[in-house]
């Protein structure tokens, strides 16, 4: 594992896209996440790698199956949120991308191939796990002109990556093509650190449900219009906001977030006549983050109706807890073992192309210490040498996983 060249490619992606501020702002399809894709491919490519973009636009690194083979796939994202920082999902690929260079011009059993999956983030383009959904098959059928919060039309952005909007059922995988998956990811949370353990073994991964909220109330004169009788959709969202905030205080789900709020005319002597904001609640129980999604909605009607402000709230995105792979755990503590690097079983918070992947094929993760216990904000990091280990335990197990046929026992 040459660390040298691992941290270099994490410190050059970490520019592109990046604000004054210090952070990265590389939303999925947008201009600084197709440069960002570009710089991968010159990298592989540079290794001799083979590349390809499929119909979804995730971008594959390394060789596919022989016939009568199956393909193990190392991965994750390069997209990210406004603002973030400079190692979620990124960290993931360039590991793959490592591990594929190191492995490929060995004799195994099976190739390992590296993905780079498109909008994971959903930051952009409303439409989270993107990539991921549409390679295992489980992509809802797009409404016929998807936009981004901007406006711009995802079919010209899929276009723009390199993938094709109309033929998008051509990037599903073949299960039967696919040896497992694993994914290297930081942890985003406190437990690793606080533990002074290197490497995280994943045992679940936990549901969200992410609400889109329309609210609609009269725009009006802010010096003008009496307060008894105003229809403010900004003053509905306010209340909406602590309402979400307190779901998990009342034992509806572990956390709930508003997380994105815009309101029109957005102007300050003006009553806001329109909001829209999303709202991400999350559990570990499937039946019980229903519940919470339910009572979110429940308030939110609620809180409309008693503001005379119009209310309409769509699940824009779900997904469900997964249990990850047990052979492979096993794998990745083997992996460890071997190199006498203490691990912990760990629940993820955060929803994962791991998540998805799970439906179609064996899939399992591997976590490294987040310094601070942070994520999405600028000053997400973790420590090279973390770093480095979480790469070598990737690489590692996915060379025990493919030196001999057969599936996993």
């Amino acid at each position: 594992m040459p660390p040298c060249r691992l941290l270099r490619r994490l410190t050059e992606l970490a520019q592109i896209g990046r604000s004054e501020s210090g952070g990265v702002t590389r939303p999925g399809f947008s201009p600084a996440d197709l440069e960002a894709r570009r710089y991968v491919v010159r990298e592989a490519e540079n290794s001799g790698l083979p590349t390809a973009v499929d119909a979804a636009g995730n971008l594959w690194l390394g060789p596919r199956p022989r016939p009568g083979t199956t393909m193990l796939v190392l991965g994750s994202h390069l997209d990210t949120v406004v603002n973030a920082g400079p190692l979620d999902g990124v960290y993931g690929v360039v590991s793959a991308l490592e591990a594929v260079e190191n492995l490929t011009s060995l004799c195994l059993a099976h190739p390992v191939t590296a993905v780079a999956f498109a909008n994971e983030e959903g930051a952009l383009h409303p439409q989270p796990f993107w990539g991921s959904l549409a390679a295992s098959g489980q992509l809802p059928p797009p409404a016929a002109a998807p936009t981004a919060y901007d406006g711009t039309l995802l079919r010209d952005a899929i276009t723009r990556a390199g993938g094709n909007l109309d033929a998008i059922d051509q990037a599903r995988l073949d299960p039967q093509q696919l040896l497992a998956y694993l994914e290297l990811h930081i942890e985003q949370g406190p437990v690793l650190e606080r533990e002074r353990i290197p490497i995280g073994i994943v045992d679940a991964i936990v549901r969200r449900v992410q609400l889109e909220v329309e609210l609609i109330g009269e725009a009006a004169h802010a010096g003008t219009t009496p307060m008894p009788g105003r229809s403010d959709g900004l003053a509905a969202a306010a209340e909406i906001v602590l309402a979400v905030e307190g779901l998990p205080a009342t034992g509806w789900c572990q956390v709930a977030t508003v997380g994105r709020l815009e309101a029109a005319p957005n102007s300050p002597n003006t009553i806001a006549g329109l909001v829209r904001l999303t709202v991400d609640v999350r559990d570990a129980d499937e039946a019980q983050l229903h519940q919470a999604a339910d009572e979110a909605v429940r308030r939110i009607e609620s809180i409309a109706q008693r503001r005379t402000v119009k209310a309409s709230c769509t699940r824009a995105a779900s997904s469900k807890p997964v249990l990850t792979d047990t052979a492979l755990r096993r794998s990745i503590a083997a992996a460890a073992a071997r190199r006498a690097v203490p691990t912990l079983p760990l629940i993820s918070g955060a929803g994962h192309d791991a998540q998805m992947m799970a439906a179609i094929t064996p899939a399992a993760m591997i976590f490294v210490p987040s310094i601070g216990g942070v994520s999405h904000v600028p000053h997400e990091d973790t420590s090279p040498d973390d770093l480095v280990v979480g790469a070598q335990m990737l690489q590692d197990t996915a060379l025990a996983l493919t030196s001999h046929p057969g599936s996993l026992a």
